[in-house]
């Protein structure tokens, strides 16, 4: 594997192709799918290339320069989801059917030229369709394990991309089609990156940001103002926090604040989360693959707190590729107690040089340009379909390294 080394390659010029007019983005209707999906659309469009989006009935529409970019929304469900018994089973394959022949049609409509598949089953129908279609496809991969729609239908992929140089469960040919380009975030997430980590503030405050994915996690409204409340009442009275909680905890939170004198802004939803995470001087999450991508890309040292019950066990695989780079401190969540989060939160609250490092570590592994990334390799695929429908040999423009040429892939 090569270095990340955050360069910020040409997006197609350079390489003489035609771009694609139109792009067909399939994705799951949760944020940790919508969210980079989100980021190469902004990029797409930034090249003039058309964007539709596919989704479920969860995904949420979103915006570019202020033009809402078209989406389509199709049936479709998870087979393995916990508790909906055989016919609920039934029921969602049946979904998939129809969500495949709501695909086929619109792909038939659209005529992409190029189909990217951001994992979440909402995507498998597009893809199955695209792959029927001989449109050319690029999987993208958030997690540093590769997840079981992307697995199933990455023999149809021109590409993997991945957002971790180390991704694990790609068999030979899945690893072969590996490149590595990061996990595309919003530009103004990017841009908290290029300003440092925040220096100490003048009257001593440390901030705090602490969210639990996109419906807040129960369990950190009862742990950290607990573990909150046994630190010292001399760092106590530096702490500004802000939380995320799910609306149930919210009333029970901010009374556990006041009663501790420590300022803090605890709500269900921060429209300005990016301020906030520009301003923070650690961060409390899960380790989702949008946290992560954010966090590496912001460079903010985290406690990361894994969902227990993720699939395929995706937040612990995340937070260790985190850990093992000192980027991060990982902390089960069956050893995520209030007595061991104080202890953890007064050690590095105390030594500044620690946040700094863990800082710097954080960043070095954030890939700030992975929209312009995965970008240029929609350009690339486009021309290489190009050429393979003219019967031509796509070595003839671009060597015998036809995966080459983008920056810090994962060589085969």
């Amino acid at each position: 594997m090569t270095e990340n080394k955050n360069q910020n390659p040409d997006l197609g010029p350079d390489l003489g192709l035609q771009k694609p007019k139109l792009v067909v983005l399939a994705a799951g209707g949760t944020g940790g799918h919508i969210f980079p999906a989100a980021a190469l659309a902004e990029s797409l469009c930034a090249q003039n290339i058309g964007v539709r989006l596919i989704t479920d009935k969860r995904g949420q529409a979103f915006s570019v320069n202020g033009s809402t970019i078209e989406t389509h929304r199709i049936a479709a469900g998870s087979p393995n989801y916990r508790g909906i018994g055989v016919f609920g089973k039934l029921w969602t394959v049946c979904k998939l059917g129809i969500g495949s022949i709501q695909s086929f049609l619109l792909m038939l409509k659209l005529k992409p030229d190029v189909v990217v598949g951001f994992g979440g089953y909402a995507a498998a129908p597009t893809i199955f369709a695209a792959w029927v279609l001989r449109a050319p496809i690029i999987i993208h991969e958030q997690n540093a394990i590769l997840g079981r729609t992307n697995r199933l239908f990455s023999r149809f992929a021109k590409f993997i991309a991945t957002s971790f140089q180390n991704t694990e469960s790609l068999d030979l040919n899945q690893f072969r089609k590996a490149v590595f380009t990061g996990n595309p975030v919003r530009s103004d997430i990017a841009r908290i990156g290029d300003d440092g980590y925040p220096p100490a503030s003048t009257d001593g405050k440390i901030r705090i940001l602490i969210t639990g994915g996109s419906q807040g996690a129960h369990i950190f409204s009862y742990v950290i103002p607990k573990a909150i409340e046994l630190l010292p009442q001399s760092l106590r009275d530096k702490l500004v926090i802000s939380q995320q909680c799910r609306e149930e905890d919210k009333a029970e939170a901010i009374a556990a604040y006041a009663k501790m004198k420590v300022q803090a802004e605890v709500a269900t939803f921060f429209t300005d989360v990016g301020k906030r995470l520009s301003e923070s001087h650690l961060v409390i999450m899960r380790a989702g693959a949008s946290t992560v991508a954010e966090l590496t890309a912001a460079g903010r040292p985290s406690i990361l707190v894994p969902y227990a019950h993720a699939l395929d066990n995706h937040q612990m695989i995340n937070a260790r590729a985190l850990a093992d780079k000192n980027a991060a401190w990982l902390m089960p969540q069956d050893a995520f107690q209030p007595e061991a989060l104080a202890a953890r939160l007064e050690s590095y609250l105390t030594l500044p040089d620690t946040l700094i490092q863990t800082a710097r570590a954080a960043k070095s592994l954030g890939v700030r340009d992975a929209a312009q990334r995965l970008t240029r390799l929609v350009i690339k695929t486009h021309g290489i379909n190009r050429d393979l429908l003219k019967n031509k040999d796509p070595q003839d423009d671009y060597g015998d390294n036809v995966l080459g040429g983008l920056p810090n892939e994962q060589a085969a």
